[in-house]
């Protein structure tokens, strides 16, 4: 955790460079964090093309004309953005794509910071602390028990949380159920939203985080004066190390439990029901409640798209140092031949070149290996013998061919009973009677037919049967990253 000591010092630098502190400073604020809010926090937009962003620009910019005079906001929207997006001012990331030449922008951590802090300042009509305080206390007891390495508190403790639940269940088996009254409903409910908008900032910063290692390294490639492959050791080890840190470990850990169907299936029911309580309905939340955890799946696709892409992107950075490097070769050795060329009309006075005499390698008669005739294997000695055997040439034309029409309709009767499935449970729930080639299908239907991710630090086994040639039943496996298919 970074403690920021709050002196004069720190917070002069902070007023004057920090992009969230200038934010706020601005003349245009009230311009600004309202427009960002609404097109990109309220409806979780992540990136948005220059062209649609300058348009819903300039239709506030219009409306707000009307209002306060023409004199208001006299420059174009797509100045306005150009100009928050400069490296001074750092409200926006302003990139370009890889094969498009339409600019895009995105907010940055800093401007979402702001955001978020200016929400708070409204009042709320209930402030809840309960649900708080419980929070913390779980997080005290989490903590302490799962660093309690001694056998005998660990079970002494699990022993205390089955007889309170014993207690529990015969409490309600006798009648006597406890439920939360409103208040404390409205109290946990404030803070998992609160919890939910503060998920999806933390999504952006950590994208953030990702997009700053990748300028480090493209800095020390440029600068590096070293041997090749001590640049790339350096490189790599940097990038696993961002993998395994704290915040790596901890995406990674998210990021496996959204893409679990049976964790979100569980959001989806409890939302529902969490939603339809009466004194939730009072609280009028927000339509994008029901689905937070999609905008939370989406919101990690992008981090993990933006990590491939650097990938990518590095990668093709480290070939061009490679071509340079080896058109420098090529220049030296054309140096080398025009100073030759230069040369050859006008001979050098003295020792220009040194070459060693030649000289025969002599090598005596009885070094030689002695010669070995091959052998001449005699054909005509094998007597061909013709075959009795009635076999149908049928066989010979006979392809097997995968129902690609069945498969689909697989897929989309069971998305219809779940928001995502992955490809094991497809097989198992109806399995494979053509074996590699049906599951080369579904591979193929996943990505041209329907909507799919693919987990590639998650590995899973898909069997089949199969039988020889003697009409035997034999299993087969395959072991593939895991593939899930989305509504």
């Amino acid at each position: 955790m970074n403690h920021v000591t709050l002196d004069y010092a720190t917070l002069d630098v902070l007023r004057n460079h920090h992009p969230a502190w200038r934010l706020l400073r601005s003349d245009h604020a009230p311009l600004i964090a309202s427009f960002l809010h609404r097109v990109f926090v309220v409806p979780n937009e992540r990136v948005m093309a220059a062209a649609d962003l300058a348009e819903a620009l300039e239709d506030e910019l219009y409306a707000l004309r009307l209002h306060l005079g023409e004199a208001a906001f006299p420059k174009p929207a797509l100045e306005y953005l150009n100009d928050w997006a400069e490296p001074d001012k750092g409200w926006l990331r302003k990139f370009y794509r890889m094969g498009t030449d339409e600019a895009q922008f995105d907010l940055t951590p800093a401007t979402e910071k702001a955001i978020a802090w200016l929400t708070q300042l409204s009042e709320r009509q209930f402030v809840g602390t309960e649900s708080r305080l419980l929070t913390l206390f779980d997080l005290l007891k989490q903590m302490s028990e799962g660093s309690e390495a001694d056998p005998a508190k660990r079970i002494a403790e699990l022993h205390k949380k089955r007889d309170a639940i014993d207690a529990e269940i015969a409490k309600v088996l006798a009648g006597e159920v406890s439920l939360l009254d409103d208040t404390a409903v409205k109290d946990r409910f404030q803070q998992f939203m609160q919890g939910a908008r503060e998920l999806l900032t933390d999504f952006r910063e950590v994208e953030h985080n990702f997009r700053q290692l990748d300028r480090r390294v493209r800095e020390r490639i440029a600068l590096w004066e070293g041997s090749k492959g001590a640049l790339l050791e350096d490189i790599m080890g940097e990038r696993d190390a961002i993998g395994d840190s704290d915040q790596g470990k901890s995406f990674r850990a998210l990021w496996d439990f959204l893409l679990s169907s049976r964790r979100q299936e569980e959001l989806t029911n409890l939302l529902d029901q969490v939603l339809a309580l009466p004194a939730v309905a009072e609280l009028n939340p927000d339509t994008r409640t029901r689905r937070v955890h999609y905008d939370w799946m989406e919101a990690g696709e992008q981090t993990q798209r933006t990590v491939a892409a650097l990938s990518q992107q590095l990668r093709r950075f480290l070939d061009d140092q490679a071509w340079l490097e080896n058109r420098r070769i090529m220049d030296i050795l054309h140096g080398i031949e025009s100073k030759a060329l230069a040369l050859r009309s006008i001979a050098p006075t003295g020792t220009v070149m040194e070459m060693a005499a030649a000289s025969a390698d002599v090598v005596l008669a009885m070094e030689r290996p002695l010669f070995t005739p091959a052998s001449k294997p005699m054909i005509t000695e094998i007597i061909l013998q013709a075959g009795d055997e009635n076999i149908d040439p049928s066989r010979l034309f006979e392809q097997v061919v995968v129902d690609k029409a069945r498969l689909t309709r697989h897929i989309r009767n069971t998305l219809q009973d779940h928001t995502q499935i992955s490809l094991r449970e497809l097989v198992t729930n109806q399995p494979l009677q053509q074996g590699l080639a049906e599951l080369i299908a579904y591979l193929q239907l996943g990505s041209e037919v329907f909507s799919s991710v693919v987990d590639e630090d998650t590995t899973e086994s898909i069997h089949w049967q199969t039988a020889d040639m003697e009409g035997q039943t034999l299993i087969r496996s395959a072991r593939l990253p895991r593939v899930i298919f989305m509504r």
